[in-house]
């Protein structure tokens, strides 16, 4: 362990616990506000980048350069208040949202709860959000970050099921011009009928309409080549649904696959969380981490998608294993919680050591 890694967990890990009465939201929001310091003053930016963002292991994925491995995942920094931090912790990308057409507050609170014990998370957050166009004004605003953009896309939470495609279009068109991909969100489960969207004739419409609204799109501001759009899959699906969402993706020309997003299930919770693994939301970190990977190979096996891995990443090894599996890229999000910035470095290290020589996929 490093000095890092014994500062952020004895020092600073326990000091943002406590935030908020150990409200695990209140402490959320507390970090993001010192992050949004952090990236207003450049001379603080160099001086983290110093010594978090030394290990690059670049590589080309679905036509867009990474400088490293290892991305933000969606879910951390919904309206992008902290995107000026992010690549000095040693990200190679971050994916703002999930943002959704219309702001909307998202779910009753309490709806993040921590299982420290296990290393999880359990949220039922509700996409959140200030909005599709707000985002995008921030991001313009903040100017460009030198690390490839993401941008998650969701159903709002008032749009009926059958008016999905609507709603994804709009937030499409909103962000477009700030986005280095879009992440197409059908499977988070704190959204009532979101992962109905994984079913194949209702994922096909969505998708079909999405990918030609891309290309329209490039066409109209003469951006080259269309925005590539990848979906988030959920870690519940069984083999056979994968299968089908895969052979959609495939039909649809989809540039890449997600996988996972958070379960409702609560294997693997160590039992001193049982009593708070009991509430009801999606499920993040190490207990997930053996199914994120099973889905990885799976998809990897099934196709020639390129393939982002996130789910249960607490260490190097698990990174790793990850891109053993066959994940092209990878995501934190959980792990950030619990092991501080140093695991960036740590997971894009060992990545690049792996890796020397700049790789590209397709």
């Amino acid at each position: 362990m490093t000095v890092l890694d014994q500062a952020y967990r004895r020092v600073a890990r326990p000091v943002l616990f406590r935030a908020g009465g150990g409200d695990a939201e209140a402490a959320h929001h507390r970090t993001l506000r010192m992050l949004t310091g952090v990236g207003r003053v450049a001379p603080l930016r160099r001086a983290v980048a110093a010594l978090l963002a030394r290990e690059q292991g670049p590589r080309t994925v679905f036509g867009v350069r990474f400088p490293a491995v290892l991305g933000l995942a969606a879910g951390m920094d919904k309206d992008g208040v902290a995107a000026r931090a992010w690549p000095a912790l040693g990200f190679g990308h971050v994916e703002f949202g999930t943002v959704t057409a219309q702001p909307q507050p998202g779910n009753e609170r309490p709806r993040l709860f921590r299982l420290v014990r296990s290393e999880a998370i359990v949220n039922r957050m509700g996409f959140n959000n200030a909005g599709a166009q707000a985002l995008a004004g921030t991001l313009a605003a903040a100017g460009p970050l030198g690390i490839p953009v993401g941008v998650s896309l969701g159903k709002s939470r008032t749009t009926p099921v059958d008016r999905a495609v609507g709603d994804y279009l709009a937030s499409m068109r909103a962000v477009h011009g700030v986005a280095d991909y879009v992440a197409v969100n059908v499977s988070s489960p704190n959204t009532p009928g979101l992962r109905e969207l994984q079913d194949r004739h209702r994922l096909d419409e969505l998708l079909g309409a999405l990918t030609e609204q891309a290309h329209l799109l490039a066409r109209d501001d003469g951006r080259g080549r269309p925005v590539p759009v990848l979906v988030k899959i959920a870690p519940d699906l069984t083999e056979a649904a994968i299968g089908e969402v895969l052979q959609v993706c495939a039909d649809r020309g989809v540039a890449g696959v997600i996988a996972t997003n958070t379960t409702t299930g609560r294997d693997g919770v160590d039992p001193a969380d049982r009593a708070t693994a009991e509430q009801p939301g999606g499920l993040s970190g190490r207990p997930l981490r053996d199914r994120s990977l099973a889905v990885v190979r799976f998809v990897a096996a099934h196709t020639d998608l390129p393939v982002i891995g996130v789910g249960g990443i607490g260490s190097a090894a698990d990174g790793l294993a990850m891109l053993d599996a066959g994940a092209a890229l990878l995501q934190l999000y959980t792990g950030l919680v619990y092991r501080g910035p140093g695991l960036v470095a740590q997971v894009n290290r060992a990545a690049a050591a792996r890796s020397p020589r700049e790789e590209v996929a397709a």
